[in-house]
């Protein structure tokens, strides 16, 4: 019997697993020599929401129709709302397995809540609201995780953005040692062929940590009392990995693999703010505060976009017979998106230098464009600021987080090693990054099993 172990680490970032730190990471140090570890290029956007499915399906962000945690479902301009597994009408790596009759585990990989039916066992990941709902299927596995974990089985840690770092520490270990605790325990209860678990805890501390650790950071102090917090948890994944490989048995292939990476963050552009002055946005009264901006705010008539943040920016255009106050006209529409492109591009940083941000066209960086995506998808600085979508700020830079504690923003390569075992193992496509779109159809081939037309990755295999 083949087995394949994935253990997905969200956000595991490649300058240190794979390079600053890779002496004291023995078991993943091993598995690279083995077979191969490399940087693992993401999506675009690089975010965990939809990297995960994009990964699983070998589909991109615009053939899903899936371009952040929140989406627009239709063109009213409250229509924002949370994804989850509903959204994902692509088959799944275990969508194909389960039709071959191979049996999977997997265990908190983002955007599978609501669980939907497979051959084998799911616990849906880090969205899922609270542990009251139906979170794993079959349901009856809800009642046995939490002995599996050996105490609570933490589906996220609560408000990671706080300012209280020795509480986020402690809930992250607990929930980080929880979450592979359950996964081996269900490991060892059953014969799977595949099995693969997403544990989020790199990514909530290293948003939480950089600045401590990271002498790059520009709030970096040395000496400071966090300062190898984020080296000391990277060891602790290896022992993880160590045991979970144990746990997988004898002959089994061990895949470890992240989403995206992370890098220090230099602070937010205030989208908002700037499409104000730009006169590309109006209010119907400017907050006295920060405040975050909702639709009841603007002056629906008089607006052209608006924005929203996170750790891209995503721009919106107010187009006549597209949106109900729609003031563009059709025929405006592209010279306008290329003048707001442009104007991004162009804004610098506090004093006007250059940070280098990239703004995108959906239909240029994606195969199908489905749903409704942004009309421009924005990189500040290339991803070294975030966008701020907040109003009320009266400037267009922060050097904070609007949204609370953030020291991190996302780096567009995650981690990829991978030993397959056996004659594939010596038939390793060996590059130096591998891209996302390829996870799914080396799984597949390892089960011997041909890719399907639509996915866009080459097995490296």
């Amino acid at each position: 019997m083949k087995r394949l172990v994935v253990i997905g680490l969200d956000c595991l970032t490649p300058q240190w697993a794979l390079e600053s730190w890779l002496d004291d990471m023995p078991n993943l140090k091993a598995l690279a020599a083995r077979g191969v570890g490399a940087r693992l290029h993401s999506t675009s956007p690089p975010i965990t929401v939809p990297a995960w499915t994009a990964m699983l399906t070998s589909q991109d962000p615009g053939m899903l129709g899936v371009y952040g945690f929140r989406n627009r479902m239709s063109y009213e301009y409250d229509s924002l709302q949370v994804t989850n597994a509903t959204a994902v009408k692509a088959r799944t790596v275990w969508n194909h397995l389960s039709r071959n009759r191979l049996k999977s585990l997997l265990v908190g990989i983002p955007q599978t809540y609501p669980p939907k039916p497979l051959n084998g066992i799911m616990v849906s990941g880090f969205m899922t609201p609270s542990k009251d709902v139906t979170f794993t299927y079959p349901e009856g596995v809800r009642g046995v995780l939490d002995a599996a974990a050996g105490g609570e089985y933490v589906i996220d840690v609560k408000h990671f953005r706080t300012e209280d770092k020795a509480a986020l520490l402690e809930s992250v270990k607990k929930m980080t040692t929880a979450r592979f605790r359950a996964f081996r325990a269900l490991l060892r209860a059953e014969e799977f062929d595949f099995a693969m678990m997403v544990e989020m805890g790199p990514d909530r501390l290293q948003h939480g940590f950089w600045r401590f650790c990271d002498p790059t950071h520009r709030l970096y102090e040395p000496g400071n009392p966090f300062e190898n917090v984020l080296h000391d948890y990277y060891v602790s994944l290896d022992e993880e990995i160590g045991k979970t490989g144990e746990a997988a048995g004898e002959g089994a292939s061990v895949m470890v693999v992240s989403d995206h990476g992370a890098k220090a963050m230099e602070g937010a552009i205030c989208i908002n703010e700037w499409l104000q002055e730009q006169g590309y946005l109006k209010l119907k009264e400017q907050p006295e505060k920060r405040t975050r901006l909702t639709p009841n705010m603007i002056d629906w008539q008089n607006t052209r976009a608006w924005g929203e943040g996170g750790y891209y920016g995503r721009l919106f255009m107010n187009v006549e017979g597209r949106e109900p106050q729609g003031a563009i006209p059709p025929g405006a529409y592209e010279s306008m998106r290329r003048e707001i492109q442009e104007g991004l591009e162009s804004l610098g940083d506090e004093e006007g230098k250059p940070i280098g941000t990239r703004v995108f066209r959906p239909e240029d960086i994606y195969r199908e464009v489905k749903n409704i995506a942004p009309d421009l998808i924005v990189y500040f600085g290339d991803l070294n600021w975030r966008s701020a979508g907040s109003v009320g700020i009266g400037a267009n830079h922060l050097r904070e987080n609007d949204t609370g504690p953030d020291d991190a923003n996302h780096l567009p390569d995650g981690v990829f090693a991978w030993d397959p075992g056996g004659a594939a193992a010596a038939s390793l496509r060996r590059e130096e990054r591998y891209r996302i779109y390829d996870v799914a159809p080396s799984i597949l081939r390892f089960f011997g099993l041909d890719a399907p037309e639509d996915m866009i990755g080459q097995s490296i295999i």
